[in-house]
């Protein structure tokens, strides 16, 4: 089966496989425990290289493995404007250093013929960070399971296509968990944000405001109010992927989001220029 490479394998994250189990179970040390009651359905996972974000996006999955043995894992990400496309691999694999995670092409095939997608492949895709960097977390915690990888924008029309796709997954009869990728806040000069200047006062505005704001919509499962505040906020990265994994995950019986950590990139290693993570739990 032809199996898409990982790009960010050996910079992101390790490219051995037992370099990368071993890095997943130090970042499990640092995990705290799964809040919340009910099932884990979904969550929301932040992206950047494991060093500053792998620990929350890490303990987010570990949450969803509270039930092991999932078929299916829907994931949406990619960094995408309104009039971008929506992208999807349809077939073949995904490989990870720890093993390579087989497209749901049942799934994704029917997903297709209902709606547009700009489809990659093993071989034709554009490189992207947001989605790969959850996948060792997946392979590791849910071994055989089938992934369906998109890339949806942040626009109405794509809550619409993540409602089917879940439908679609229930209709196939897969057991099923949502995830969804996006940072926050992008502040300072190497992003050409810096509304409030630089310094602590900075650091506190995106902690209390900025990213609290996208933060609560998300805790309130209002995937629409999302994408309007990141679009005129600039605090989410990837509105169209968070959006896309609450609809999905409504789908799908969640009932209530659940807020697993929060930090920035500035503390983990302070700099004029800094990245907010979020890792949330959907839960029935």
């Amino acid at each position: 089966m032809d199996a898409r490479r990982p790009d960010f394998a050996g910079s992101w994250y390790p490219a051995g496989k037992r370099e990368c189990a071993r890095a997943i179970e130090e970042l499990m040390e640092e995990s705290t425990h799964c809040p919340g009651a009910g099932a884990a359905i979904g969550g929301i996972v932040p992206h950047a290289g494991w060093f500053y974000s792998g620990k929350l996006a890490c303990n987010v999955i570990r949450c969803l493995a509270e039930d092991p043995t999932p078929d299916t894992c829907i994931i949406f990400g990619r960094h995408l404007h309104p009039t971008s496309p929506n992208y999807i691999m349809k077939e073949g694999a995904w490989r990870t250093p720890l093993g390579d995670l087989e497209i749901d092409a049942e799934v994704a095939g029917l997903l297709v013929g209902e709606f547009e997608f700009v489809v990659e492949t093993a071989w034709k895709y554009e490189p992207d960070n947001t989605i790969e960097l959850q996948l060792p977390f997946i392979k590791y915690f849910f071994g055989a399971i089938r992934i369906v990888p998109m890339g949806l924008p942040p626009k109405k029309n794509s809550l619409l296509i993540a409602k089917r796709a879940a439908e679609i997954a229930k209709e196939f009869g897969r057991k099923t968990i949502i995830i969804g990728s996006t940072d926050l806040t992008h502040y300072g000069y190497n992003y050409g944000f810096l509304p409030k200047g630089t310094g602590e006062d900075a650091v506190e505005w995106v902690k209390q405001e900025n990213d609290r704001r996208v933060i609560d919509l998300m805790l309130q499962m209002d995937g629409a109010g999302v994408i309007n505040e990141a679009l005129s906020s600039q605090n989410a990265c990837c509105p169209g992927a968070a959006a896309s994994a609450m609809e999905a995950s409504m789908v799908l019986g969640a009932k209530k989001a659940i807020e697993v950590g929060y930090y920035t990139s500035y503390d983990v290693r302070p700099d004029s220029s800094f990245v907010g993570y979020v890792g949330i739990l959907f839960r029935s």
